[in-house]
């Protein structure tokens, strides 16, 4: 090695320290932006892919969001094939019956290859986003067993105990408690 490429070695180590430091500096003096959760609403992106809903009445059981899930996360027995009643939109009460159908969120990747090949378009993504439990055995949500209780999603621990003192919260674990469904497709404006 010269003493020219030991040099030019030394000034380039030195100009890429400085421009890392350079854009360090400038992030260093911003102010900080914290949002005080739960006590001010998250913003998400318009597409977000928060846990899934489940609409027991349209589901047809016909397996095809448990066979594209990735990581096999989607559980469902039944006890006979389920159609749908053309006039009514909803399943036809003399067919099969929907057993289970469960969805462990140990394994999701909250990708939303589920809510793809779904023909009746009765699962797709939430808002919520958070699942906090206290045992493994929480994360895994049966779905019909909330469909029993009129809802069609889980509602986390910490919406229950913030619905009293937090407007927002509150309007959110009415919505999610009367089994309404979050609003879909991104909320994105349909251009005509």
């Amino acid at each position: 090695m010269t003493a020219r490429e030991y040099f030019a070695n030394i000034y380039d180590n030195v100009k890429s320290i400085a421009i890392g430091m350079k854009i360090t500096i400038k992030y260093c003096f911003q102010k900080t932006v914290t949002v005080q959760y739960p006590e001010q609403r998250l913003s998400f992106a318009p597409r977000y892919r928060g846990i899934h809903e489940f609409e027991l009445d349209r589901c047809i059981a016909c397996d095809l969001c448990a066979k594209a899930c990735p990581v096999d996360c989607i559980y469902i027995d039944k006890t006979a094939p389920r159609k749908i009643d053309k006039k009514t939109g909803k399943v036809d009460p003399k067919g099969g019956e929907l057993v289970r159908y469960a969805i462990d969120y140990s394994k999701c990747l909250f990708c939303a290859l589920c809510t793809e090949p779904c023909p009746t378009e009765c699962i797709h993504m939430g808002k919520l986003h958070d699942l906090s439990s206290y045992s493994r055995e929480d994360v895994v949500v049966e779905f019909t067993e909330l469909d029993k209780k009129g809802q069609r999603t889980p509602i986390p621990l910490w919406m229950e105990r913030n619905a009293d003192h937090i407007p927002w919260v509150k309007e959110e674990y009415e919505r999610v408690k009367s089994g309404k469904i979050a609003t879909t497709a991104g909320d994105i404006p349909v251009v005509k």
